[in-house]
């Protein structure tokens, strides 16, 4: 789940990192009410999952209430990379006397946290990996040990920031760590981690990506569900509790695992089809999971065939033969659907499907067979 720059500055502020007191506004006249309780000078910036917020003028500082009526107008409704801005964080302005750039996130290869400081912050990571690599300080946590303030400060000063930070950024960043592993985050950015004239450390940007998959622990995840960026289809299959990806294709795609969901959308694309979407139905492939999958399949105008690819474990072949059939009992499908189904049982379930079989319902014997039927029948039907 990406969070909002408020949503994510709320996220840090619950750990201790200082933050910059802020309103979240969605109309003209909440936003100037908020400027008038904080006090100008403040900052207007636009609340989108993306970024190039300041170069799209989403993001615009504030003397006076009037420019923050000017601003707060100007950016609702802005159109940044394809995101709508429908909401604002007025923020109390800050000044800046130096701008650093702090994050961790997950190296998968290394088993390990990986934490970036650069004293090189304001602009993209990438653009100074890019141009000076040596400007990034990086650190590997070992998630057993966690952050020891010997292992902060080394970093800190691998980084050389201004000496007069060292102290509160050493602090700061081990209280990142705690939010970055304790949240159950992706990533936790910041940029620009900011040392202002009287020599405070302060937050002053907040990106942060949190592992969806770890929301059971965290009741108060709600709030930042909530505000996910769905299209129709996606929130239909949110609301219906599947995992659902719209795409752009003609090719629906119904798969139990994401990593079966992944491969057949790859297999797709391979034998010249486009995929629909990604639709993960889990283990279970009861005839109800199945008619949810099946219905908002069907919502989508753009699919013209439907690849349903099973592959039994735990879940048994005939398990999923008796939910496919009950499915299509229960909802009409207008799309022809190509069924594989391998695994556990699969022969039985082949064998409960084999009188239902059309020129609705096919079954091909491997999924690549299946892809380049489902394509071919996508094609025939555009």
């Amino acid at each position: 789940m990406d969070l909002f720059e408020y949503q994510g500055k709320q996220f840090f502020a619950s750990y201790g990192l200082p933050v910059s007191d802020g309103a979240v506004a969605v109309s003209v006249d909440e936003a100037v009410a908020a400027a008038q309780r904080l006090g100008t000078p403040v900052m207007v910036k636009a609340q989108v999952h993306t970024g190039g917020r300041g170069k799209a003028g989403g993001v615009k500082f504030a003397a006076t209430v009037d420019d923050v009526r000017t601003h707060a107008d100007n950016i609702l409704g802005l159109d940044i990379n394809g995101h709508v801005v429908a909401r604002l964080w007025i923020e109390k302005a800050s000044d800046i006397a130096e701008e650093y750039y702090a994050s961790f996130t997950l190296d998968r290869s290394a088993k390990k946290h990986l934490g970036m400081l650069s004293a090189e912050g304001g602009v993209e990571i990438e653009a100074v990996a890019a141009e000076n690599p040596d400007a990034i300080s990086k650190v590997w946590v070992d998630p057993a040990v966690g952050l020891t303030e010997a292992d902060a400060r080394a970093w800190v000063e691998g980084a050389h920031l201004n000496p007069v930070a060292t102290d509160q950024a050493v602090d700061m960043l081990q209280k990142l760590y705690v939010a970055y592993t304790e949240g159950d985050a992706d990533l936790v950015e910041i940029n620009p981690l900011i040392l202002t004239p009287d020599n405070r450390v302060h937050v002053l940007d907040a990106k942060v990506t949190l592992d969806s998959n770890a929301v059971f622990r965290h009741a108060d995840y709600a709030q930042y569900d909530e505000t996910q960026p769905r299209d129709e289809r996606e929130e239909a299959a949110h609301a219906k509790g599947l995992q659902y990806v719209g795409l752009e294709g003609s090719v629906g795609v119904i798969a139990n695992g994401a990593g079966l969901a992944m491969s057949t959308v790859d297999v797709v694309n391979q034998v010249g089809g486009r995929p629909a979407n990604f639709l993960d139905i889990g283990g279970g492939a009861n005839a109800q999971v199945m008619a949810n999958a099946l219905e908002v399949i069907n919502n989508d105008p753009d699919v013209r065939a439907i690849f349903i690819n099973i592959f039994g474990g735990i879940t048994r072949g005939e398990e999923v033969a008796n939910g496919i059939i009950g499915a299509l009992e229960a909802v009409d499908i207008e799309a022809p659907i190509v069924l594989r189904l391998d695994g556990t049982n699969a022969a039985e379930g082949r064998e409960i499907l084999a009188p239902h079989l059309n020129d609705k319902l096919m079954m091909e014997p491997t999924m690549l067979a299946a892809a380049r039927r489902a394509v071919a029948l996508a094609e025939a039907k555009s």
